[in-house]
C-alpha cells in the first residue's frame, strides 16, 4: 500500500524554529484551557456527598443535574459551531473561558437548587465551546504533520484535570468548604485568559489566513456531506461512555466498595492515568501505521480497531475484588475511549474543510451530548430500580466496535479534504 500524502503546507510554517515555539505554546495553552474544562465539569460528583446533604438530592435528582448540564451544551452546540467559525478562535475561545470561569465561581454564591441550576447551565453553554473552539485552532495553526500528535497531547487534558481533580478538590473541600473549591478552580480560568491574549496574536495560519478569523458556515453544505454525519454518528455513539464514567465513576466505588469522600481520590486518578496514557499513545500510533505504509484510510481504522479492542474489558469492573482491580478495568475502558476519540478528532482534521470543522465538531460534540444524557438518565433509574451499573458496563463495552462498524459503513475510504 501507499502512503496517501496530505496537501503539502508552507516549509517554513513547519521547521522555523519560531513557528515550532509558537505552534508548542499554542499547545499548551489548549491543553490547559481543555484542563480546566474538565475540572470544573468534575467538581460536582466528587462533592456529590456534601452536596446531597445541603440540598438533599436523591440518585434520580443528581442524575436530573447531570442531564441540565449535558442538555444545557447540547442546545449551545447548535450556535458553538457558527460562532467558533464566523468570529474565529481567538476572540471565540477566549470569550468562552471567561464565561466559564465566572459561572464555576457562581456556584459558590447559589443559595438554593434553582440558583445552583442557573449556574450549571450557563456553565455548560460556556465550555460547549471548548472542543470546537479546540479542533478549529489545531486544524488552522498547526501543519498536518504535527497535528495528530498536538491533538493527542491536548486530548489528554481532560484526563490530567481529571486526575487531579479526586487528588485535589475533596480534602480542599473538607478543608475550606465546596463554595471554596469552585471559586478557586474557576479563579484559574481567568489567568488562563491573559495568557491567551498575550499570546495568540503571534500565531500565524497555516496555509490560507482566511481559516483562522471570520467566515459564513453554510449549513446546506455541512448537514448534505455523508463526511460530517461520520463524526456525528461516531461521537454520539462513543461519547456517551465518557459521561458515564466522568458523572457516575466516584458513586460506583462509593456504593461498590463503600469508600468515603476522602478516599475516592486513589481509583479514580488511576481510572484517569489510564486515559491520558490512552489519548497520548493515539496520537503517536496513527502515523507509525502510515510510517509502516498503511494508507490513512488503513491506519485510521487500525487504530480505532485497536481501541475497540480494548475497551471490552470495562464490564469486569462489576465482578472486580477491589476497587484498584475495577479501577484498572475501567481506566482501561477510558484508555480505549481516549484513543478512539483522538483518532475521531484526527479523521475530522483530514476529512472536513478547515472552514467548517468547528461546525462539524460542534453537532458531533451535540450528538455526544444528547448520548450522553440518555446514559446518564438511564444510570439514576437503573440505580433506582434495583438493576445497578450492569446494563451500564454492558452498554459501555459494545460502544466502539459499533462505532468503528458505522463510520465503515458512512465512509468505506477516508480520503483527505481539499480545503
Amino acid at each position: 500500500m501507499t502512503i496517501h500524502q496530505p496537501p503539502a503546507t508552507p516549509s517554513h510554517a513547519r521547521s522555523e524554529p519560531g513557528a515550532v515555539r509558537s505552534q508548542n505554546l499554542l499547545i499548551g495553552l489548549i491543553f490547559f484551557a481543555t484542563a480546566l474544562n474538565y475540572v470544573d465539569r468534575q467538581v460536582l460528583a466528587l462533592l456529590k456527598p456534601m452536596l446531597e446533604a445541603e440540598f438533599q438530592w436523591n440518585d434520580q435528582q443528581f442524575a436530573h443535574l447531570g442531564s441540565i448540564f449535558q442538555l444545557s451544551a447540547a442546545v449551545s452546540l447548535l450556535g458553538v459551531g457558527w460562532f467558533v467559525d464566523r468570529f474565529g478562535v481567538r476572540f471565540a475561545y477566549g470569550a468562552a473561558v471567561a464565561v466559564w470561569s465566572l459561572a464555576g465561581m457562581a456556584h459558590a454564591l447559589a443559595a438554593s437548587v434553582q440558583q445552583f441550576v442557573i449556574a450549571r447551565a450557563v456553565l455548560a453553554t460556556a465550555e460547549s465551546v471548548n472542543t470546537p473552539a479546540a479542533m478549529k485552532t489545531a486544524a488552522t495553526y498547526l501543519p498536518i504533520e504535527r497535528r495528530s500528535i498536538g491533538i493527542g497531547i491536548i486530548n489528554t487534558a481532560p484526563n490530567v484535570g481529571a486526575i487531579l481533580t479526586p487528588l485535589l478538590i475533596p480534602p480542599f473541600a473538607i478543608a475550606f468548604g465546596w463554595k471554596a473549591a469552585f471559586l478557586v478552580t474557576g479563579a484559574l480560568g481567568l489567568v488562563w485568559l491573559v495568557l491567551w491574549q498575550l499570546n495568540t496574536g503571534k500565531l500565524q495560519p497555516i496555509g490560507n489566513p482566511a481559516t483562522a478569523s471570520a467566515g459564513k458556515v453554510a449549513w446546506g453544505e455541512v448537514l448534505s456531506d455523508r463526511r460530517s454525519w461520520t463524526i456525528i454518528g461516531a461521537k454520539a455513539i462513543t461519547d456517551l461512555v465518557w459521561w458515564f464514567v466522568l458523572f457516575w465513576a466516584p458513586d460506583f466505588f462509593s456504593r461498590h466498595f463503600g469508600l468515603g469522600q476522602g478516599e475516592l481520590g486513589g481509583p479514580i486518578a488511576v481510572v484517569f492515568i489510564l486515559a491520558a496514557l490512552g489519548a497520548v499513545s493515539s496520537g503517536a500510533l496513527y502515523p507509525v501505521l502510515l510510517h509502516r505504509g498503511l494508507s490513512l484510510n488503513a491506519a485510521r481504522k487500525s487504530a480505532m480497531l485497536f481501541f475497540g479492542l480494548v475497551v471490552l474489558v470495562m464490564p469486569l469492573a462489576l465482578i472486580a475484588p477491589n476497587p484498584w482491580i475495577a479501577a484498572l478495568c475501567i481506566g482501561l475502558g477510558l484508555f480505549a475511549h481516549q484513543g478512539f476519540s483522538t483518532n475521531i478528532f484526527g479523521m475530522a482534521t483530514e476529512i472536513i474543510p478547515t472552514r467548517r470543522i468547528a461546525t462539524v465538531i460542534a453537532l458531533g460534540a451535540i450528538g455526544g451530548n444528547l448520548t450522553g444524557t440518555g446514559i446518564i438518565e438511564f444510570a439514576g433509574w437503573s440505580l433506582d430500580s434495583g438493576l445497578g451499573y450492569a446494563p451500564l458496563f454492558v452498554i459501555c463495552g459494545g460502544a466502539y466496535l459499533a462505532a468503528l462498524a458505522f463510520i465503515h459503513l458512512m465512509q468505506p475510504k477516508l480520503a483527505v479534504a481539499e480545503d
